[in-house]
């Protein structure tokens, strides 16, 4: 029996667990109640809200769903030593805002696991690296499917040794950071379609294809190439149940209405880690400094960088915010969830 099979989806579809407070629970359940997999994106969430979030999920809906935990180790959850870059400063000081740094960069992810094991989910998947065999048995023992993420064969490779149930194989076309660890793939990142066909090569492990899927003829595409399933989020950030801002919404459709460029780019500028944005002012601004060996790392450029991504939100300022979006951003649409799934499984019937 299929992983789909096992969790009763009746649609080959998984909502990406976009972090930040796009993924709410009424989201995550409408695409569940919809034959999908809904996926909260709880990396940056705390451990009392995560728990508050899994008891409404499983209020909305009876279906299987998804949480997503950033794992990040005590140190870098911990550490905030790294000095703030001088054009960050400069820009704060330009524009009379105080420089708010939290005393910890992240959420504790020790304690964040531990709600997964003491509020049980259908499903937990991971980003930014790889647990262990005894947490992956740990989950098992609570009822939950194990789903990492990999931007490399050989990261698919280590979560099939540990035990997951599923890897989802990101392509470089994917919105949003880059999930996987590995140094490997950063200096020549892989296509999806390259990923599917070198992980195939290396596990079985079944897979799910991320990166630019938009429509039924790419769900289809990724079938043939090897995924069991597939994980689109950059098609829910425009519907009706996201929770991302407004201003945000209102660009992404701009773009799929031709009156903004629809370029994106993987950068380090926002967070520290590689992910792909729309193009806007403050990525053009500091592209020189977007370089590994002179950014703080993740997650304390993330936190250096929250109180201009703030701001921008409450002053409708797209040209300072994280627009995380995928290269298939030209195809987003304003509609409900109900209506983006029925769509794509009718296209996928006929």
């Amino acid at each position: 029996m299929t992983l789909s099979n096992q969790l009763g989806m009746t649609c080959p579809i998984v909502q990406a667990p976009m972090a930040g407070g796009a993924t709410t629970p009424e989201l995550i359940a409408a695409v569940s109640n919809t034959g999908g997999l809904g996926s909260l994106g709880a990396g940056m969430t705390t451990p009392e809200v995560l728990t508050e979030q899994i008891d409404t999920i499983k209020a909305l809906t009876d279906r299987a769903f998804a949480v997503n935990l950033m794992v990040l180790t005590e140190a870098e959850w911990t550490t905030l030593d790294a000095p703030i870059p001088e054009w960050l400063a400069a820009y704060y000081a330009d524009n009379a805002l105080e420089i708010a740094l939290p005393e910890k960069p992240a959420q504790s992810f020790a304690d964040q696991f531990q709600v997964l094991l003491d509020n049980p989910v259908p499903v937990a998947s991971f980003t930014f690296g790889i647990i262990s065999r005894e947490q992956v048995n740990a989950l098992h023992k609570v009822g939950t499917k194990v789903i990492g993420t990999a931007n490399h064969p050989l990261e698919a490779q280590a979560w099939a040794e540990i035990g997951a149930d599923a890897v989802c194989v990101q392509g470089v076309e994917a919105g949003g950071h880059r999930g996987g660890w590995l140094a490997l793939s950063e200096a020549d990142p892989l296509g999806l379609l390259t990923l599917l066909d070198q992980t195939k090569r290396v596990t079985n492990i079944p897979l799910i294809a991320a990166g630019g899927i938009m429509t039924a003829t790419a769900i289809t595409a990724a079938q043939i190439a090897g995924a069991e399933m597939v994980q689109m989020g950059t098609a829910f950030l425009t519907t009706h149940e996201s929770g991302i801002s407004a201003a945000y919404k209102d660009t992404l459709l701009k773009v799929a209405n031709g009156d903004r460029v629809a370029t994106t780019r993987l950068t380090r500028l926002f967070s520290g880690k590689p992910a792909r944005a729309l193009d806007n002012d403050y990525l053009r601004t500091y592209q020189a400094f977007d370089n590994q060996d002179t950014l703080p790392p993740y997650p304390q450029l993330n936190a250096m960088t929250r109180t201009m991504r703030a701001t921008a939100g409450k002053q409708g300022d797209v040209e300072h915010l994280s627009m995380w979006a995928g290269q298939g951003v030209s195809l987003v649409r304003s509609e409900s969830v109900a209506e983006l799934m029925a769509r794509l499984t009718s296209e996928l019937a006929d």
